[in-house]
């Protein structure tokens, strides 16, 4: 699938800066910050419209947010994009990477009657398998 192909799923107007957004996260190997994305990005798009852009795409869900911390906010394409299932992530703390686990699906937890969930997040964080030969 191609950048133009998912906007026009989504029923989204087509700008060479929500095509360039989606190429660079599409072709990365794994989930990358904000500043990773834009400097990634081939074309000289003023802070305005790179950030407008990806806020669109984050509303749209073709990108969703994966929280490490209150520091470090990284993005991938959103499943609903890449029909995957739910799944975990995996936060590597040596070389700050963040992978989808695609082979680990998030578990259904039993919540206490009157709870109700719409979105189950797992952050696994340890050390990836590059950082641990490494070692």
């Amino acid at each position: 699938m191609k950048p133009i192909d998912i906007l026009n799923k989504h029923d989204m107007k087509r700008t060479s800066c929500r095509e360039g957004i989606i190429e660079v996260v599409m072709t990365a190997s794994q989930a990358l910050s904000e500043n990773e994305i834009r400097e990634r990005l081939a074309g000289n798009y003023d802070r305005t419209t790179f950030y407008r852009s990806f806020k669109t795409l984050e509303e749209h869900n073709i990108i969703h947010k994966i929280v490490v911390n209150n520091q470090l906010v990284k993005y991938a394409l959103n499943n609903s994009v890449t029909h995957k299932n739910e799944h975990t992530h995996f936060f590597c703390n040596k070389c700050q990477s963040v992978k989808c686990m695609d082979d680990v699906p998030v578990q259904k937890y039993q919540l206490p009657d009157g709870y109700s969930d719409n979105k189950t997040e797992v952050l696994i964080k340890g050390t990836c398998a590059n950082c641990k030969t490494e070692e």
